[in-house]
């Protein structure tokens, strides 16, 4: 009997050994094909895998859209353009489910959209935006930074108390939702809007701020992302109609393979050129937190002390009005960005070296898609916050610089002495000679520089928290005969050179020209437009090239005359 049932035993364990097992390849195969599924249904899908290491996540970051990093998960949004690419990498990942469509909640009409707990059609959108400039002509502008690739305007509105008028004072700028399904941002735009616009001239703040700023607030920076191609909130996408994540999609000097600027990322660029923005903010969810540069370099920005105090003054203001856990979320409720993850071609660090201005990423909630039943909450703990970010712009030193002899401003460049690097100088504006430079608290001694003019140094000028410093200088103008002479190819000086490059045009260089750079392997590193004048020099910044040679190219834009001259940048 125990014979019988031991060869029994035996023959069942032979026959488990003939069951075909399970095939893992198959399995990951039925997993891929969801994974494609989704993308090709929806425009996306997010996964979570664990986290590679710094460096490898680092690599990953400059392929595909990565979403956030908490603790040991990294959160990925895969797109039509990346979906391939990624389970070629053969990772092993988890599929994130989608928002609950039910959570979007359409209003009904504009007068409900504008209660702030619902999320508004686009037509809806479009007609709130039109209805501030029609409420309030004295105070609010609607204009465009451009069209998506379907189509649709990308709205700002211009709130300052003489809003038709180009006024001498400093501009900030907030924007959200460039990233088309982090759509808390975009009520909290709006209502911002509503708010500053309803209680000017009755709360102080308020009034403050609107008479001595000019306000730009771009709500949905990426309509095609959210609204896709219909008009209500359904399936909201991260990336533009394109597939590209438009924060991945700035001018990066780290890339070696620039990616392909869209639309909606050119008209960014041209509007922010249009306008100097002294202190900006881009708003994001994901999770809850305050993320400021550099997100590309492990190097701090110059005024990281500054940065580090204006991110912790939005949190702990947070904080007082929100519940427990809400905006704790790494150093309790900031983070420097590349010590969280690093981001390749983000709007964040472009606007700060590119464009010599001071932006932050503020992520305001977990939930990608807020619920609409918590737009309201989200209110209520971010509204101070945001008018004293904008607060900020009030303070440290504001000046004039003007052309001694003649009393006319100047631009100018304005950089501190062994303070001042990876382009945090400001510049004056050329119309009106003024310049904003926001500093931590301390003395400092600033220098100018101006075509034309001696250099001067402005020494033990004192920056106290939450107060202005305002200063006048003028420059003594000299006569360069070099910027004067005639002559017949682009003269360049000095050449090598390490900060900024003079340019003797050929009468032909006048006028509207176009203005490349490109490196010694052919790639491009500046394209744009500018306007000089017969016997002034151009002045290029090279400052942030690395050492090595560089071919300058200029193209008239009416005759297109093209010149060509090769230059020098030395690094110490």
């Amino acid at each position: 009997m125990f014979k019988r049932l031991h060869t029994a035993r035996k023959l069942f364990i032979l026959l488990l050994f003939l069951i075909p097992a399970p095939d893992s390849g198959a399995q990951d195969l039925d997993k891929n094909s969801i994974l494609r599924d989704e993308v090709a249904r929806y425009g996306q899908a997010r996964v979570s895998i664990s986290h590679p290491g710094i460096s490898s996540l680092n690599d990953l970051s400059a392929s595909v859209s990565v979403s956030t990093v908490r603790g040991k998960n990294v959160e990925i949004t895969l797109s039509p353009l990346t979906i391939d690419w990624f389970i070629l990498q053969n990772l092993s990942y988890e599929l994130i489910e989608r928002p609950d469509v039910k959570s979007f909640v359409t209003a009904e009409n504009t007068k409900q959209a504008m209660e702030w707990e619902s999320y508004p059609t686009y037509t809806q959108y479009d007609s709130i935006m039109r209805s501030f400039a029609g409420s309030y002509p004295q105070l609010c502008l609607l204009d465009t930074i451009g069209t998506s690739i379907n189509g649709k305007l990308v709205l700002v509105l211009k709130i300052s108390d003489n809003v038709s008028e180009d006024e001498p004072e400093p501009e900030t700028f907030y924007s959200s939702t460039m990233h088309g399904d982090e759509t808390g941002g975009f009520i909290l735009m709006l209502r911002l809007a509503d708010y500053l616009l309803k209680n000017y001239g009755t709360v102080s703040r308020v009034t403050t701020l609107v008479d001595n700023l000019e306000i730009w607030i771009n709500p949905l920076a990426n309509p095609d992302g959210t609204y896709r191609t219909g008009n209500t909130i359904v399936s909201p996408t991260r990336t533009n109609a394109n597939g590209f994540d438009l924060n991945r999609n700035f001018p990066d000097p780290m890339y070696i393979t620039p990616p392909v600027k869209q639309k909606e990322t050119l008209d960014m660029m041209k509007f922010t050129k249009e306008h100097h923005f002294v202190i900006s903010a881009n708003f994001h969810s994901g999770v809850e937190v305050v993320n400021y540069p550099w997100d590309r370099w492990p190097r701090l920005h110059a005024d990281n002390t500054w940065f580090y105090n204006i991110s912790r003054k939005y949190a702990d203001t947070v904080h007082l009005y929100a519940p427990a856990g809400y905006m704790d979320f790494r150093d309790y409720g900031i983070t420097n960005g590349y010590q969280w993850y690093s981001v390749y071609g983000g709007r964040q660090d472009y606007v700060t070296w590119e464009r010599q201005g001071r932006e932050v990423t503020i992520e305001v909630h977990d939930t990608y898609v807020t619920p609409a039943s918590q737009l309201n909450s989200l209110w209520q703990y971010n509204w101070r916050s945001l008018i004293g970010y904008f607060e900020n712009a009030l303070y440290g030193i504001h000046g004039i610089v003007k052309n001694k002899l003649t009393g006319e401003p100047l631009e100018a460049r304005v950089f501190i002495a062994g303070h001042d690097r990876d382009s945090s100088h400001v510049y004056s504006g050329s119309s009106d000679g003024t310049f904003v430079r926001l500093l931590a608290p301390g003395t400092w001694d600033l220098t100018f520089t101006a075509w034309g003019c001696l250099p001067a140094v402005v020494e033990d000028v004192v920056v106290t928290e939450g107060v202005k410093t305002e200063i006048t200088v003028e420059l003594q103008p000299i006569l360069n005969p070099v910027d004067t002479a005639a002559t017949p190819i682009p003269l360049l000086y000095p050449n090598p050179s390490s900060h900024s490059l003079r340019v003797v045009l050929p009468g032909r260089q006048t006028g509207d020209i176009l203005v490349q750079i490109f490196n010694s392997l052919g790639y491009k590193l500046a394209d744009y437009e500018t306007k000089t004048t017969e016997g002034s020099p151009l002045i290029i910044d090279v400052s942030r090239f690395p050492g090595g040679i560089y071919t300058l190219v200029l193209t008239n834009t009416a005759t297109h005359f093209t010149d060509k001259s090769r230059f020098v940048v030395v690094r110490n």
